[in-house]
């Protein structure tokens, strides 16, 4: 099977990847979810006219020429409703938030007033709706306020809240199965044992897939045997998983066998090696109602291939833009060779010049093994397949790691 670009694979990917159902979930359980359906307020805000001020409730009428003197009849605090009505030459005390009373229209602040006793002078004139919020200023009933596909944010909560909702409509989060494979790998706290190393994809994978807004499965490692693969498949199939996502054993060499294995189960394999660097042995297709992502064993090529590929599959089952941000650009901190056919994304460091442009400068070294190198860069420079060679200073497109 021939190397494919980036971009047919990725459509392939996402070919299909439509919404997944929805739920209602508690209020305080939606952040960071997708709302599944356009949201109505069931209440205004405010429900009444109320104070916008600490002070007194008067007649504008009354107030137009200072200084006025008035009999206070009352007191109204904020949640309390106030049972008489406001007459000529009266106030009533007044905090803010509290339902305008009967017979007022404006609200003169307390540092505009001089109290004596049962009676207030006011001291500087208030024109008529001075300080009062109208019922339904914010919103009113049945307004459609949060519109499905929002990812929902503390201030789209706290919106929600005021509107009523205990209970919010999401997508169900994609279910992602993670799946380790090898012999020469043992959990991260294991002490490893001659010729192994402590599995480091998995929980990079998982974080991403949370991050993207799914829920990781943690499937454990398989051994290179043909029945601990099946096992892990079968893992993932009792669990009702949405994508399947293998680590390692992509390629196809005498000990790569995830790809037998999955074919055994049923696999229906779309496509396999990409013409990208790092991230070439990856592997995608469909087992049952499963859609099957095989990443790369090494580790910058997992977490490059999942951000590249698995996290827009997340972002398309959400129904969410799949394609996001997309790249920026940035000025090339050092000069670049030629590119050969493979689409090339060189771990980079970002900071400003002095002009407050943003540069990006490739590391020396680029190998995909190297995680230190990932976890200290702050971007990757994409390079397009036969892209000339540059020199530094040259306009090159980037992906900012903390965006994606």
């Amino acid at each position: 099977m021939s190397l494919i670009a980036v971009e047919e694979a990725l459509s392939r990917i996402l070919d299909g990847a439509a919404p997944l159902g929805l739920e209602k979930v508690a209020l305080p359980a939606a952040a960071g979810r997708v709302l599944a359906e356009d949201l109505a307020a069931s209440r205004g805000q405010p429900p009444f006219a109320a104070s916008a001020m600490d002070g007194y409730a008067v007649r504008g009428a009354d107030v137009g020429k200072p200084p006025a003197r008035l009999k206070i009849i009352g007191e109204v605090p904020a949640g309390a409703v106030f049972s008489g009505k406001v007459g000529a030459g009266e106030a009533a005390r007044i905090f803010t938030g509290a339902p305008l009373p009967d017979g007022a229209d404006t609200i003169v602040i307390q540092e505009n007033t001089e109290r004596d006793g049962d009676t207030v002078t006011v001291m500087e004139a208030a024109m008529p709706g001075a300080n009062v919020r109208p019922a339904g200023l914010d919103f009113r009933e049945g307004d459609v306020l949060l519109e499905a596909g929002l990812r929902i944010q503390p201030r789209h909560l706290a919106l929600a809240a005021a509107m009523n909702h205990a209970k919010i409509p999401v997508r169900r989060r994609p279910r992602v199965g993670v799946l380790a494979t090898g012999d020469e790998l043992v959990a991260p706290g294991v002490e490893p044992g001659p010729g192994q190393i402590v599995s480091s994809n998995s929980a990079g994978i998982a974080a991403l897939v949370r991050r993207a807004g799914g829920e990781a499965v943690d499937l454990g490692i398989a051994r290179d045997e043909a029945a601990a693969l099946a096992a892990g498949i079968g893992a993932a199939r009792e669990k009702g998983v949405d994508i399947l996502v293998t680590l390692g054993g992509a390629s196809v060499g005498d000990h790569d066998l995830v790809m037998r294995a999955l074919q055994a189960e049923g696999l229906k394999l779309d496509f396999w090696r990409v013409a990208m660097r790092p991230g070439k042995p990856l592997m995608f297709g469909r087992l049952a109602g499963m859609r099957v992502l095989g990443l790369p064993g090494n580790p910058v090529s997992a977490i490059v291939c999942g951000l590249i590929f698995l996290k827009p599959l997340i972002a398309a089952l959400l129904g969410l833009d799949a394609v996001g941000h997309g790249p920026a650009t940035a000025l090339l901190g050092a000069g670049v060779a030629a590119n050969d056919r493979r689409q090339d994304y060189l771990r980079a460091g970002l900071a400003r010049n002095e002009q407050g442009q943003w540069v990006a400068t490739p590391f020396g070294q680029q190998d995909s093994s190297m995680l230190a190198l990932l976890a200290r860069a702050d971007c990757l420079i994409v390079r397009p397949p036969h892209a000339p060679a540059l020199e530094a200073g040259a306009s090159v497109e980037i992906l900012r790691l903390d965006d994606v």
